[in-house]
C-alpha cells in the first residue's frame, strides 16, 4: 500500500497533537511534606525529588511513575547459548571486560529492559 505525502503529513500531525494533549495529563502526583517534595507513583510509593526542585526543576512536569518493580530484569538463568538463533541478522548489545564478554539479544531485552549478570567477578546490569 502506497502512502501519499499528504496522508503521511496527516498521520504525523495527528500523532503530534495526540502527544501534545496526553503529555500534560501524564504528570505524577506531587506531595509536599515537611519541606521535602515527593512524586507518588502509581503504586503509591513516594520518590524524594527535593534536590531536583531545589535546583529549579518543576515537579509538575515530571512524568507519572510506573513503580520500582514495573520491569522484571533478566538474569543468568534466562540466557543460554543458542547457536540456532545467533544468525548474522540478530541485533545484540555487547559488553566486554574482566576477561569476559556477553552479547544480549535486543529481542529478548525489549520486554525486560535490563539484564543482571557478571563480567568476570564484577556484577553488572545491561540496559536497553
Amino acid at each position: 500500500m502506497k502512502i501519499t505525502r499528504m496522508r503521511m503529513v496527516k498521520i504525523l500531525l495527528s500523532a503530534c497533537l495526540t502527544l501534545a494533549f496526553i503529555a500534560p495529563h501524564a504528570a505524577a502526583a506531587v506531595l509536599k511534606d515537611g519541606g521535602r517534595t515527593y512524586l507518588v507513583d502509581r503504586t503509591g510509593e513516594r520518590w524524594d525529588i527535593s534536590q531536583a526542585v531545589s535546583i529549579g526543576f518543576d515537579p509538575d512536569h515530571f512524568e507519572f511513575g510506573i513503580g520500582r518493580h514495573a520491569f522484571n530484569p533478566l538474569d543468568d538463568t534466562d540466557w543460554e547459548p543458542d547457536e540456532k538463533q545467533s544468525g548474522s541478522g540478530m541485533r545484540v548489545i555487547g559488553v566486554a571486560g574482566n576477561g569476559d564478554a556477553h552479547a544480549y539479544s535486543v529481542d529478548k531485552l525489549r520486554y525486560h529492559e535490563t539484564a543482571n549478570t557478571f563480567l568476570g567477578s564484577d556484577a553488572i546490569v545491561a540496559g536497553y
